[in-house]
């Protein structure tokens, strides 16, 4: 999706971000993400905030507003502040939080603050309040007959295990960014998203389930359901790769075929002991 630069939005909706956040000295555009029309840090009178949104007309403007609540229920997730509707756009301010983003490779420090966070996900349900499609409901078309009653859960999930929608603090905590996707599914859903990451980063599908089993929820998952989870991703992202291609599908693809394959030959023991 193309970006629009901060000055380029109408003086209107500028100045009801401003009622919020004081004048804006400086804003600069984020580097990454391919969702939103406008996603930028702002420096004002009240401090820095991070702003993201869409003209009000998009069809996928209500992806903003349920991203938005979902931050109010996310464990390590920077909080949605504010709301702000004018001069045909919906913007919302989040907390700007300092940081980068983590090295997932092999024997990197941050796969430790990785798995805490995902912990912590995991162990976090789905607030019934907000209405989504579940993940197996997502992923209908690419399930067998059978499949979606063993991949049904009501846990909070992001769903989205990019690195770049991952910052690790200063003081070392991760944080999980970009909620949008966020949906009712299996408590391990997390876990189970970030192995094929993790293999597109140089880890063997070995030692991308020993990390994932370093999460109660994914240690304790049901092997079979697991396995179908992972031919299902696959399914899902080779489809998408053909029909809505994108340059970083194919690397994610291929490492998703990868962990499938894993599985469904079983060399997956069911415990691990974390790789260094």
């Amino acid at each position: 999706m193309d970006r629009i630069e901060w000055h380029d939005l109408p003086a209107e909706t500028r100045a009801a971000v401003e009622r919020h956040t004081g004048p804006v000295d400086h804003a600069k555009t984020a580097p990454h993400g391919v969702m939103s029309r406008l996603a930028c840090t702002v420096d004002a009178r009240t401090g820095r905030a991070f702003v993201k949104g869409t003209r009000e007309d998009d069809l996928q403007a209500w992806v903003y507003r349920h991203e938005a609540q979902v931050t109010g229920y996310a464990p390590r997730a920077p909080r949605a502040l504010w709301e702000a509707n004018a001069g045909g756009w919906q913007l919302y301010g989040y907390e700007h939080v300092e940081g980068r983003y983590p090295d997932l490779k092999p024997g990197s420090d941050d796969l430790a603050a990785l798995a805490l966070t995902l912990t912590a996900v995991s162990q976090t349900p789905w607030p019934e309040t907000l209405r989504k499609k579940p993940l197996h409901t997502r992923w209908a078309e690419f399930l067998p007959e059978d499949g979606p009653s063993r991949l049904h859960g009501r846990a909070l999930a992001h769903t989205d295990m990019s690195p770049y929608n991952m910052l690790v603090t200063n003081a070392g905590e991760l944080l999980l960014l970009d909620w949008a996707l966020a949906c009712p599914a299996p408590a391990w859903a997390d876990a189970a998203l970030t192995i094929p990451r993790l293999i597109a980063t140089g880890h063997t599908p070995d030692q991308a389930e020993a990390f994932a089993s370093e999460i109660p929820a994914y240690r304790a998952a049901a092997p079979d359901a697991l396995t179908l989870f992972a031919r299902t991703l696959y399914t899902a992202w080779e489809n998408w790769e053909r029909t809505r291609p994108m340059p970083h599908r194919a690397t994610l693809t291929a490492a998703a075929q990868t962990w499938a394959t894993y599985r469904e030959k079983g060399r997956h023991t069911g415990t691990h002991a974390l790789s260094p």
